[in-house]
């Protein structure tokens, strides 16, 4: 690996010291006429990835200095948010089918979710909250952001009170 970085460094200290331009021949012809021995099938190797769109050149990067560190500042990647309903706070969907998810690892309680197909063509799991629930399949809900936090992949929940989802009964006491 040591040999492929000095063997390329070199071909590109050579290429930029002759003004070459990245075409395959005159890369060839000037290596081979050259001091650098043992480089010529490095080379090829990097002309033949001329077929790839790259010339050889641009395979082989500069250092970048402290000043033209200081000058761009420092690299902040950008973090993608997960937007489960595109944006929407609400929208309506169908229930597929009614299910019953194991929680993560210290939890026990059996959660209660339905698979609901959504207004804008999405397939998605949903929890049901509260106690209780009389969900079917063909019965319409109304569903919201917000993930449950120790079911994997659970992103939205239904709302209570709306369409075919009713209010929870209050429990009385003993």
């Amino acid at each position: 690996m040591n040999y492929l970085i000095k063997s390329v460094s070199s071909i590109a200290r050579l290429c930029i010291g002759h003004n070459i331009q990245g075409n395959a021949s005159t890369l060839l012809r000037h290596c081979t006429n050259s001091d650098t021995t043992g480089n010529t099938s490095l080379v090829r190797h990097l002309t033949n990835s001329n077929a790839a769109g790259l010339s050889g050149l641009q395979l082989v990067r500069g250092k970048v200095s402290l000043y033209q560190m200081h000058r761009r500042g420092p690299l902040i990647k950008k973090r993608k948010r997960a937007r489960p309903l595109d944006g929407n706070p609400f929208l309506k969907g169908v229930v597929l089918k009614t299910l019953i998810k194991k929680p993560r690892k210290p939890n026990s309680a059996n959660r209660k979710c339905v698979l609901v197909r959504l207004s804008n063509g999405k397939e998605m799991t949903a929890y049901i909250p509260g106690i209780g629930h009389n969900l079917q399949e063909h019965n319409i809900v109304l569903c919201r952001v917000g993930r449950t936090k120790d079911l994997p992949g659970v992103k939205i929940k239904c709302v209570r009170g709306k369409y075919d989802l009713p209010h929870p009964v209050k429990r009385t006491g003993p």
